[in-house]
């Protein structure tokens, strides 16, 4: 019987990076509590901006959200007015779901240069080629095709699952182009879920891409 890990989990402390990047001892658990809804209530706020992932620093001062999109010009806004709107939204968060409010909150918008190498954005344009209607196959062709032209990636794979084309049974279809080394602590493979809402059900739609191998310098 086989394990499934995640392949971010499997390479956090070598290649990867923790989203939550803070430590306290006394307030932990309300802390981590916390930072997962407000990922959750923000990664559904912004659903249609294309964000590749969320990363939250703490401090006992400044409490600092990095939303990381490749439509940095959607939530900026026009003048800023779309950031400072994101703000007070957060504040109000914040107050509900965390133990003490920050003398500061300090919110960043970094842009996804690559868009096509990153596996959360690609799992979005695919549900969002689902969810037009169009061919499940075309859109495997499409997405996988867009990502293997780019020159740092290595191989890419997405699998969907669920009632295929309207099926009365579900069932599960995917394409791969190049190589998957999961088992390689120092590959560099970026993974996603995603799901397409369709009117007969939920299509999963699963996205690995690989970039190479990180060794240290």
């Amino acid at each position: 019987m086989t394990h499934q890990v995640h392949p971010y989990a499997f390479r956090l402390g070598q290649i990867r990076d923790w989203r939550s990047r803070w430590f306290d001892r006394r307030h932990y658990r309300e802390f981590l509590k916390a930072d997962v809804q407000l990922r959750e209530w923000l990664t559904v706020h912004l659903a249609s901006m294309y964000v590749s992932k969320i990363d939250i620093e703490r401090s006992p001062t400044l409490f600092h959200i990095i939303i990381h999109t490749s439509r940095p010009g959607l939530i900026i806004g026009r003048s800023g007015a779309g950031v400072t709107s994101l703000k007070n939204q957060v504040e109000k968060r914040i107050k509900k779901f965390a133990l003490f409010k920050p003398s500061e909150l300090k919110l960043s918008i970094e842009e996804v240069k690559s868009p096509e190498t990153d596996a959360v954005i690609v799992a979005k344009m695919v549900a969002e080629g689902l969810e037009k209607r169009l061919p499940f196959r075309r859109v495997l062709k499409q997405a996988i095709s867009k990502v293997a032209a780019h020159k740092e990636v290595k191989g890419v794979k997405i699998a969907l699952s669920g009632r295929l084309g309207g099926t009365d049974m579900g069932r599960r279809e995917w394409l791969m182009e190049g190589r998957i080394p999961l088992q390689t602590i120092r590959a560099d493979i970026d993974f996603a879920r995603e799901r397409a809402h369709l009117p007969y059900g939920d299509i999963g739609i699963k996205v690995w891409i690989y970039k190479g191998e990180i060794f240290e310098k």
